[in-house]
């Protein structure tokens, strides 16, 4: 079981950046795929961003805007987001990847979950 921590979410303006971390610790952190997942009351859960040991997959509405990436050597996921709208404010969870039998955008997929960090873009 890998434990999940998020953090750097907040208030933030139309247009502008955050960069969320996800800090993880327990299993081995190298052997997971990744996600970052939004949810909005109301709204399913959905995948954001993924990432395995070189590949990365989007939502199509944050391509070009949002980048995945992590550091192995500090067990730390992070998503970068720019150009901000306020459609993407959300709950923004980190999971962990934990089943390979169906899509890796499906929330199934992902048994390890952090609490959660809240993102709201607005003036």
């Amino acid at each position: 079981q890998v434990q999940l921590v998020e953090s750097g979410g907040g208030l933030v303006q139309p247009g502008g950046s955050l960069r969320l971390s996800c800090a993880a610790s327990g299993s081995i952190f190298s052997g997971y795929d990744m996600g970052w997942f939004r949810q909005s009351p109301g709204k399913e859960r959905e995948l954001v961003a993924a990432i395995d040991s070189s590949r990365t997959w989007y939502l199509d509405s944050v391509k070009g805007r949002f980048t995945i990436s992590r550091d192995y050597a500090k067990s730390t996921v992070y998503l970068q987001m720019s150009e901000l709208n306020p459609k993407d404010t959300a709950l923004y969870l980190c999971a962990c990847r934990t089943s390979y039998r169906a899509s890796r955008f499906n929330p199934s997929e992902y048994g390890d979950w952090g609490q959660g960090t809240q993102v709201t873009v607005s003036s």
